[in-house]
Protein backbone atom coordinates (compact mmCIF):
# COMPACT_ATOMS: atom_id res chain seq x y z
CA UNK A 1 0.00 0.00 0.00
CA UNK A 2 2.68 2.75 0.58
CA UNK A 3 4.35 1.69 -2.70
CA UNK A 4 1.40 2.46 -4.45
CA UNK A 5 0.92 6.04 -2.64
CA UNK A 6 4.38 6.37 -3.38
CA UNK A 7 3.84 5.72 -6.43
CA UNK A 8 0.62 8.03 -7.18
CA UNK A 9 2.38 11.07 -5.28
CA UNK A 10 5.54 10.81 -7.61
CA UNK A 11 3.10 10.90 -10.49
CA UNK A 12 1.18 13.58 -9.46
CA UNK A 13 4.07 15.53 -9.16
CA UNK A 14 5.72 14.95 -12.10
CA UNK A 15 2.05 16.22 -13.49
CA UNK A 16 2.54 19.54 -11.85
CA UNK A 17 6.11 19.80 -13.00
CA UNK A 18 5.51 21.78 -16.38
CA UNK A 19 7.14 22.05 -19.81
CA UNK A 20 11.67 23.40 -19.60
CA UNK A 21 12.34 26.06 -21.27
CA UNK A 22 15.07 24.56 -23.12
CA UNK A 23 12.43 23.02 -25.37
CA UNK A 24 12.04 26.24 -27.16
CA UNK A 25 16.17 26.78 -27.87
CA UNK A 26 15.46 26.15 -31.46
CA UNK A 27 12.46 28.81 -31.74
CA UNK A 28 12.90 31.92 -33.60
CA UNK A 29 13.21 35.38 -33.61
CA UNK A 30 15.60 34.76 -30.53
CA UNK A 31 14.83 36.72 -27.21
CA UNK A 32 17.62 39.21 -26.64
CA UNK A 33 15.77 40.28 -23.19
CA UNK A 34 17.96 43.50 -22.97
CA UNK A 35 17.41 44.16 -26.46
CA UNK A 36 14.02 44.00 -26.40
CA UNK A 37 13.44 46.02 -23.29
CA UNK A 38 15.76 49.13 -24.06
CA UNK A 39 13.48 51.90 -24.54
CA UNK A 40 10.08 52.21 -24.00
CA UNK A 41 7.41 49.37 -24.01
CA UNK A 42 3.16 49.13 -24.09
CA UNK A 43 2.07 46.01 -22.25
CA UNK A 44 -2.06 45.42 -21.27
CA UNK A 45 -3.10 42.74 -19.33
CA UNK A 46 -5.34 41.87 -17.10
CA UNK A 47 -6.32 38.90 -13.93
CA UNK A 48 -8.13 36.03 -14.56
CA UNK A 49 -9.11 34.23 -11.24
CA UNK A 50 -8.86 30.28 -11.42
CA UNK A 51 -12.47 30.47 -12.04
CA UNK A 52 -11.67 32.74 -15.94
CA UNK A 53 -13.26 35.60 -14.12
CA UNK A 54 -11.27 38.33 -15.23
CA UNK A 55 -10.57 40.54 -11.83
CA UNK A 56 -8.68 43.50 -13.04
CA UNK A 57 -7.04 45.47 -16.36
CA UNK A 58 -4.16 47.05 -17.27
CA UNK A 59 -1.83 48.61 -19.02
CA UNK A 60 1.92 49.04 -18.50
CA UNK A 61 4.63 51.86 -19.08
CA UNK A 62 7.78 50.06 -19.31
CA UNK A 63 11.20 52.24 -19.74
CA UNK A 64 14.53 49.87 -19.75
CA UNK A 65 18.12 51.08 -19.47
CA UNK A 66 21.05 49.09 -19.63
CA UNK A 67 24.33 50.13 -17.75
CA UNK A 68 27.00 48.55 -15.87
CA UNK A 69 25.25 45.30 -16.73
CA UNK A 70 22.44 45.66 -14.54
CA UNK A 71 18.90 46.18 -17.14
CA UNK A 72 16.52 48.47 -14.91
CA UNK A 73 13.05 47.68 -16.12
CA UNK A 74 10.88 50.69 -14.17
CA UNK A 75 7.33 49.68 -14.61
CA UNK A 76 4.31 52.14 -14.16
CA UNK A 77 0.78 50.39 -13.95
CA UNK A 78 -2.57 51.71 -14.52
CA UNK A 79 -5.30 49.45 -13.81
CA UNK A 80 -9.27 49.85 -14.53
CA UNK A 81 -10.23 50.98 -11.41
CA UNK A 82 -7.85 54.41 -11.86
CA UNK A 83 -5.22 52.80 -9.04
CA UNK A 84 -1.70 53.00 -10.52
CA UNK A 85 1.36 51.04 -8.61
CA UNK A 86 5.39 51.40 -9.45
CA UNK A 87 7.75 48.07 -9.74
CA UNK A 88 11.28 48.64 -10.81
CA UNK A 89 13.04 45.43 -11.71
CA UNK A 90 17.11 45.54 -11.74
CA UNK A 91 18.56 42.35 -13.54
CA UNK A 92 21.84 40.66 -14.13
CA UNK A 93 22.60 38.05 -16.45
CA UNK A 94 24.57 35.39 -14.60
CA UNK A 95 27.76 33.64 -16.01
CA UNK A 96 25.90 30.41 -17.07
CA UNK A 97 23.50 32.74 -19.27
CA UNK A 98 20.55 33.20 -16.38
CA UNK A 99 18.65 35.84 -15.72
CA UNK A 100 18.41 37.10 -11.84
CA UNK A 101 16.15 40.20 -10.99
CA UNK A 102 15.30 42.32 -7.75
CA UNK A 103 12.02 44.82 -7.33
CA UNK A 104 11.31 46.35 -3.70
CA UNK A 105 8.03 44.06 -4.10
CA UNK A 106 9.24 40.61 -4.82
CA UNK A 107 10.61 38.42 -2.03
CA UNK A 108 14.12 37.45 -2.54
CA UNK A 109 15.50 37.15 -5.72
CA UNK A 110 13.83 36.20 -9.31
CA UNK A 111 15.22 33.75 -11.53
CA UNK A 112 14.97 33.26 -15.26
CA UNK A 113 15.83 30.89 -17.94
CA UNK A 114 16.32 31.55 -21.71
CA UNK A 115 15.85 29.50 -24.31
CA UNK A 116 15.19 30.55 -28.06
CA UNK A 117 12.49 32.71 -27.93
CA UNK A 118 11.20 32.01 -24.37
CA UNK A 119 12.05 33.08 -20.68
CA UNK A 120 10.73 31.42 -17.61
CA UNK A 121 10.96 33.80 -14.98
CA UNK A 122 10.00 32.81 -11.36
CA UNK A 123 9.94 34.56 -8.02
CA UNK A 124 7.32 35.88 -5.10
CA UNK A 125 5.50 38.74 -5.11
CA UNK A 126 4.71 40.33 -2.12
CA UNK A 127 1.02 41.21 -2.54
CA UNK A 128 -0.69 43.62 -0.26
CA UNK A 129 -4.84 42.84 -0.33
CA UNK A 130 -6.68 44.86 2.24
CA UNK A 131 -3.91 45.76 4.69
CA UNK A 132 -2.18 42.49 4.14
CA UNK A 133 0.85 40.90 2.57
CA UNK A 134 0.51 37.83 1.19
CA UNK A 135 3.53 35.89 -0.91
CA UNK A 136 2.46 34.95 -4.09
CA UNK A 137 4.53 32.49 -6.34
CA UNK A 138 4.40 33.15 -10.07
CA UNK A 139 5.55 31.02 -12.83
CA UNK A 140 5.82 33.68 -16.16
CA UNK A 141 6.33 32.22 -19.56
CA UNK A 142 7.60 35.10 -22.09
CA UNK A 143 7.49 34.15 -25.72
CA UNK A 144 8.78 36.45 -28.35
CA UNK A 145 6.28 36.69 -31.19
CA UNK A 146 8.20 38.84 -33.20
CA UNK A 147 10.73 41.99 -32.92
CA UNK A 148 8.34 43.87 -31.59
CA UNK A 149 5.54 41.64 -29.98
CA UNK A 150 5.88 39.42 -26.85
CA UNK A 151 3.11 37.54 -24.81
CA UNK A 152 3.32 36.56 -21.33
CA UNK A 153 1.31 34.40 -19.38
CA UNK A 154 1.90 33.56 -15.60
CA UNK A 155 0.39 31.17 -12.70
CA UNK A 156 -0.18 32.65 -9.49
CA UNK A 157 0.20 30.26 -7.04
CA UNK A 158 -0.38 30.45 -2.93
CA UNK A 159 0.82 26.88 -0.96
CA UNK A 160 1.14 25.52 -4.50
CA UNK A 161 -2.59 25.71 -5.55
CA UNK A 162 -3.08 28.50 -8.27
CA UNK A 163 -5.54 31.27 -7.71
CA UNK A 164 -5.15 33.10 -10.83
CA UNK A 165 -3.42 33.93 -14.19
CA UNK A 166 -1.67 36.68 -15.49
CA UNK A 167 -1.71 37.69 -19.68
CA UNK A 168 0.00 40.45 -21.21
CA UNK A 169 0.84 41.37 -24.52
CA UNK A 170 3.86 43.67 -24.61
CA UNK A 171 4.56 45.83 -27.64
CA UNK A 172 7.69 48.03 -28.28
CA UNK A 173 6.89 51.53 -28.85
CA UNK A 174 10.78 52.04 -31.35
CA UNK A 175 8.50 49.57 -33.98
CA UNK A 176 5.61 52.25 -34.28
CA UNK A 177 1.39 51.76 -33.86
Amino acid sequence: MKTLFCGLLLALLAGCAGPDVQQYKAQQPALDLAAYFTGTTDAWGMFQRRGGAVQKRFHVVITGTSSDGVLTLDEQFRYDDGSTQRRVWRLTRAADGRWRGRADDVKGEAQGELAGNALRWQYTLLLPVDGSTYEMAFDDWMFLIDDCTMINRASMAKFGIELGQVTLMFRRRACGP
